[in-house]
């Protein structure tokens, strides 16, 4: 569901498509997808001294010994009782964490990723807000599946890009199909991006092999940029032997997709705002210029922490916590008959679980009041759906299991009780 602030109008970085003369109908979207080209308002000068900034330290890593008299950034010891000093790296990142991200996804996807093409950015956050702005210019229509996580709708928004919501529900698993793209566009016209997520928050539902491939099929079709947020990966919770187990990245089948992900989720630095994009290279430049006006470089500090968290020891310690939300997800199906809800979304990974309150509507009208009541009356928080769907979620909410298994087994005891009362 769109919500312009006026007639649509044709988006500036794209074209309506030709015309058939004899059908009146807009001509098939040829298979090769034409070449994307970065926003207008991307092509702003960089920040030159951040440019030297990140050559200072590729000549000095190369065993260069270089005197920067550069950046206006103090070289004296810190204030006693701080942090060692930490200088600037360069906007998109130091070249250590990248190569790192790089062969993340060599060991865990098995593709080969340039080092030059990931962006390291203040959290996932910070990575949507630098590819909507290289990506897409205001008036260009951007589809979401609703429910969805709503920061992509409210950034776009802000940004002057037109949000094309595409409602979901389970005979899709709450995901978009290109049927649903395909009604879309004939409703509002051509889209110049579509966000997928998967695991998706709120619904924690994944899509699988088949059903990404018709979605980075349909986006080549139609001249469409697809964007990924993939920051759930490896909270995942596959039967044995299944395919991708960890999730399956859109660069395995696109390699002009953009990826979004983060050390929140999997890792749990929720608070170091710590994300990286993948980015195809015609948006390389275009991001490097917006990051390095808008925050000159990602912390230096938390690009160190992480350096570590591509080893086996990490990855097995991280397995384990995954575990555990394993557990507690099961706590919650096991008790989903008992707390007596209606449809909800199948819980393939995340630590979500979404869905319709169904009959204690009757008594509570909307997930707003219910939850409310909930946390006065048991003291248990959970979200009420009205952030992830403007239409329909105020009959919905959603309980996150990141808390783990103990947390949850207590909230479930006392949500029962509280509805038996």
């Amino acid at each position: 569901m769109v919500k312009p602030g006026g007639p649509f109008k044709t988006p500036p970085s794209r074209k309506l498509p030709a015309v058939d003369q004899q059908t009146q109908q807009p001509q098939q979207a040829v298979q090769a997808r034409a070449a994307f080209e970065p926003s207008a308002r991307s092509r702003i000068p960089a920040f030159e001294v951040m440019r030297i900034t990140d050559e200072i330290a590729r000549r000095r890593a190369d065993g260069h010994d270089v005197v920067s008299l550069c950046a206006g950034e103090p070289s004296a010891r810190p204030a006693p009782g701080t942090l060692k000093p930490a200088g600037y790296t360069g906007p998109l990142g130091t070249a250590p964490l990248r190569e790192a991200i790089a062969g993340h996804y060599r060991g865990w996807y098995g593709i080969e990723v340039d080092p030059r093409c990931v962006a390291i950015t203040t959290g996932s956050s910070g990575a949507f807000q630098l590819v909507f702005l290289a990506a897409f210019d205001p008036g260009d229509r951007v589809a979401l599946a609703s429910p969805g996580y709503p920061a992509y709708r409210n950034i776009l928004t802000a940004l002057g890009v037109q949000v094309v919501e595409i409602p979901t529900g389970p005979e899709t698993r709450y995901q978009p199909t290109p049927a649903l793209l395909d009604a879309a566009e004939a409703e509002h016209g051509p889209l110049a991006g579509l966000v997928i997520a998967s695991p998706a928050n709120p619904t924690g539902t994944m899509l699988q092999r088949a059903e990404l491939t018709a979605l980075t099929d349909w986006c080549r079709a139609h001249g469409t940029r697809l964007i990924s947020d993939e920051i759930y990966h490896g909270i995942t919770f596959p039967e044995p032997g299944a395919p991708d187990p960890r999730g399956l990245t859109a660069l395995a089948l696109d390699s002009e997709a953009i990826v979004i992900n983060s050390f929140s989720k999997y890792w749990g630095m929720t608070g170091w705002r710590l994300g990286w994009a993948v980015l195809p290279p015609d948006l390389v430049a275009p991001l490097e210029a917006l990051a390095s006006n808008f925050a000159l470089s990602p912390p230096a500090p938390a690009q160190e922490l992480p350096l570590p968290a591509f080893t086996p020891e990490t990855y097995a310690e991280r397995d384990l916590i995954v575990a555990d939300f394993g557990r507690a997800r099961d706590l919650i199906l096991d008790a989903a008959p008992a707390l007596g809800w209606g449809t909800a979304a199948p819980s393939d990974g995340a630590f979500y679980y979404y869905s319709e309150l169904g009959p204690q509507l009757e008594r509570y009208g909307s997930s707003v009041e219910y939850a409310r009541a909930l946390l006065v009356g048991a003291g248990v928080a959970i979200v009420p759906g009205v952030d992830f769907d403007p239409l329909a979620g105020d009959r919905a909410v959603r309980l996150s299991y990141a808390a783990g298994e103990p947390a949850v087994a207590e909230a479930l005891d006392r949500i029962l009780a509280f509805q038996r009362g």
